[in-house]
């Protein structure tokens, strides 16, 4: 801060003001409307001197901005008061000259405290012609500097109140800011701190609130108006029609001030009077409910809700958001234009806003966590409880008593969790986290099984529809009802069979299962699930989906599995920066790994099949649930479809190296809801996710996923033995010698061996230490030459979905 220097005469007022102001004549001069004998006994007691002359300031309220990735897209703004600091060279000249003219004229002439000022309102005080005051712009700084500077309520009240103390104390204060200050600077924080009306606080908000242009541009008209505001906003109101004509003759009277200063000449003032006087009413948006784009408030929410769990912003929650209410910073979030906008569409093109069903998207970005996008074909407010718009509740004990629901506005937090939204069940998708748990227990994806129709496992429940009958088993099935056949992780994955997954979590222990899903980043947020985790060595429907997850939660953890393993905390930041323009170190990424590189490539690789890719040793087989992803998408996909039973909800997940989709669609007024969650058509979930792949991918470039190893893929890989023309039961004797789990075929099949003999194996040649091997049984008819002829893997005629998960 630098001194001005003060020439003789001025210093010699300095004293002369401070010398008077001691005394009761000149207090009496100022003060008239205050009893004489308090202000003589204040001023006897405390001499001028003796007055405070440090001011402590304190930054006032700023708003902070919410920019979408780019840092330039408008997502939202917050505040208290709308603020926003500027330099004196962004302040139009006219708007400097203008507030002199209403306020001050001889700022630049006096030391803080105008002696003229008080000698003048002194005489005009003493007759009829109403009170006058003598604040200069310096004291009326000083008052709303200590004003917002103060810590507690009763501060403020002796910081505005119209007392003899309060005054000399301005006056003590202005002087020494005057000395401390240039009169530039001094200028430059009045116009930031003072109040225009209508929720515009300091000028650049009054000329965004007024004008819609930035301090810079203001004429000389503009500048008029807003400088004519500050001593009474309220009835000097433009935007109200008592208000309107008051601000205009204001406005009138300010510009021939700037005349009488000589800021402009008459011919200038002349021509500005003669300009009509309009304004824009254009409060600031605040909060997500006004967010730029009304769906982009879920994100919106997202956000303010992540900030209020930072403990860098403050120790309590109150101290967060007043920190981002006032704090004044840039915040560049996560969210991506290109993929909201396409996820916006795509959920609104499956579902209307006015539908029970939530098609509900959410994206995320492998290896950093920054949520790219959240949308769902909700409103983003409040339903109005006088007017209320919102349909009666689909829950039917809600509905009896006329509640409704949260379709097609809501504010509740749908994709992300949270007050009371604990989410919804994926189905099928969960079977990824299965295949992580063996490959980390060292089961290559070659690993193959024969998938019964009916599975008996160990895990007990209690009797009833998912158990064996007369027992207190677990005895999932596929969809249909249908057997599985011969599998192994590659084609299990692709066509989603039950009763292939359930006996190998069952092997690798569900609680390896559980552990690999939350490591990956799904959360339990219910009291059952929370309780059923405890007891996770029994859970043996996790595989099957039957826990509840977000679509972030969901996207996340697998965005883990195409980072390579990188578990990233979801963040909805990109980049923050105080109002100094300082980056705050808050919003990097927080990754660490998690699983194996091999072992996230190898289960990514499996998850190409369902969606149409190839693996890189192209094993998926010809049976997919979600094949049209990788057409549409046209890049390089990983991901799968789920289902749960009587398909209450319906979720899918794709992904490339640079996105991860996940979608699900569900009820969430009612999760045991009696309509049907669709898949494949228009007006299903799978369309939702892969149109917001396709848009998110837009002009990026097409990156392969890297393939896992030969160990993990393919195992410890062994010789099949001959079995050509020996009975099956040597057959069988034979394969079991060799490490290997025989199944003998149900079909026939033609062959020169004699009927009721092994004709050969499937596969043939070489297959995993342990897997399964198919006895393929002649029907003595001729034909194929006996032995170990292959032809692959047996299909399944199961669709996605299947009981309980698909």
């Amino acid at each position: 801060m630098r001194k001005r220097d003060h020439n003789v005469l001025t210093n010699a007022a300095s004293l002369l003001v401070c010398g008077l102001l001691a005394g009761v004549v000149v207090a009496a001069a100022a003060f008239p409307a205050v009893a004489m004998s308090g202000l003589a006994a204040k001023a006897g007691a405390e001499t001028f001197g003796a007055l405070p002359t440090e001011l402590t300031v304190a930054r006032a309220p700023q708003i902070s901005y919410l920019l979408a990735s780019d840092g330039k897209t408008p997502l939202a703004t917050m505040y208290d008061e709308n603020r926003r600091d500027v330099k004196q060279a962004d302040i139009s000249p006219w708007m400097q000259k203008a507030i002199i003219a209403a306020e001050d004229h001889d700022f630049y002439k006096h030391n803080g405290v105008d002696i003229n000022g008080v000698a003048r309102a002194f005489v005009n005080n003493q007759g009829d012609g109403g009170r006058q005051g003598a604040s200069t712009l310096t004291m009326q700084y000083v008052r709303l500097a200590i004003a917002y500077s103060a810590t507690h309520p009763a501060d403020v009240v002796a910081a505005t109140e119209d007392t003899s103390a309060r005054k000399l104390r301005e006056m003590r204060l202005a002087l020494q800011v005057d000395k401390e200050f240039s009169k530039d600077e001094i200028l430059t924080r009045y116009l930031n701190l003072a109040s225009f009306g209508n929720g515009a606080y300091g000028i650049y908000a009054a000329s965004q609130v007024y004008f819609g242009k930035p301090p810079s541009k203001l004429k000389i008209e503009e500048a008029a108006l807003l400088a004519g505001m500050v001593k009474a906003p309220t009835t000097n109101d433009p935007t109200t029609e008592a208000g309107y004509p008051l601000a205009k003759d204001r406005r009138d009277y300010v510009i021939q001030n700037m005349v009488d200063i000589k800021a402009i000449t008459q011919q200038e003032a002349d021509a500005a009077k003669a300009v009509e006087l309009k304004v824009l009413d254009k409060r600031t948006p605040n909060g997500c409910v006004a967010a730029n784009v009304n769906s982009w408030g879920f994100f919106c929410d997202y956000f303010y809700r992540w900030w209020m769990q930072q403990e860098t912003f403050g120790s309590t929650t109150y101290d967060r958001e007043r920190r981002l209410k006032s704090g004044g910073y840039t915040v560049v979030t996560s969210i991506d234009v290109q993929a909201q906008r396409g996820a916006d569409k795509a959920v609104r093109k499956a579902k209307s806003e006015n539908s029970k069903e939530a098609a509900m998207v959410a994206v995320v970005e492998p290896g950093s966590g920054r949520v790219r996008a959240l949308a769902v074909n909700r409103q983003f407010k409040l339903d109005d409880p006088k007017k209320p718009r919102n349909k009666i509740s689909s829950d039917p004990a809600k509905s009896r008593k006329g509640i409704r629901g949260n379709y097609p506005a809501t504010v509740n937090p749908l994709l992300t969790g949270g007050d009371g939204i604990t989410g919804y069940q994926a189905g099928s998708t969960f079977k990824i986290f299965t295949i992580v748990a063996a490959l980390e227990k060292g089961i290559p994806l070659s690993f193959s099984m024969n998938a019964p129709q009916q599975f008996r496992s160990e895990y007990k429940i209690q009797p009833g529809p998912a158990a064996c009958p007369g027992t207190n088993l677990y005895c999932p099935t596929n969809s249909g009802l249908k057997p599985g056949g011969v599998q192994n992780m590659w084609t299990a994955f692709a066509q989603s069979v039950n009763t292939f997954f359930v006996p190998l979590q069952q092997q690798v222990g569900a609680e390896n299962v559980v552990s690999a899903a939350k490591r990956a980043g799904i959360q339990f947020r219910t009291e059952e699930d929370l309780t059923l985790e405890k007891g996770a060595h029994q859970w043996g429907a996790f595989t099957l989906g039957v826990s509840q997850t977000t679509p972030l939660d969901l996207a996340n953890a697998y965005a883990t599995l195409a980072a390579d393993g990188k578990y990233c905390e979801p963040i909805p930041v990109q980049e923050i920066r105080d109002p100094d323009g300082n980056k705050l170190d808050i919003a990097n990424p927080r990754c660490e790994k998690r699983f194996s590189t091999e072992v996230a490539r190898a289960a990514v690789d499996a998850a190409r099949c369902p969606v149409g890719d190839n693996s890189s040793t192209s094993k998926c087989g010809s049976s997919r649930t979600a094949a049209v992803v990788k057409g549409i998408v046209d890049a390089p996909v990983a991901g799968k479809s789920g289902t749960t039973d009587s398909e209450k909800t319906a979720a899918l997940v794709a992904m490339t190296r640079q996105y991860a989709v996940a979608g699900i669609m569900a009820d969430p007024d009612w999760p045991q809801t009696n309509v049907r969650m669709l898949h494949k058509e228009k007006n299903g979930i799978n369309p939702p996710v892969y149109e917001t792949l396709r848009d998110a991918m837009k002009n990026k470039e097409r990156i392969q996923f890297e393939p896992p190893g030969q160990k993990i893929s393919e195992g410890d890989q062994r010789s099949i033995p001959g079995v050509s023309c020996i009975s099956v039961e040597q057959a069988k004797s034979r394969l079991k010698d060799a490490g290997f789990e025989p199944v003998v075929s149900e079909a026939k099949v033609p062959s020169s061996c004699p009927a009721g003999t092994a004709h050969g194996t499937s596969p043939d040649g070489r297959t995993i230490k342990g897997g399964v091997v198919t006895i393929q049984v002649s029907n003595g008819g001729g034909g194929a030459t006996p032995g170990n002829t292959g032809g692959g893997q047996p299909g399944n005629t199961g669709r996605p979905g299947g009981r309980p998960g698909g």
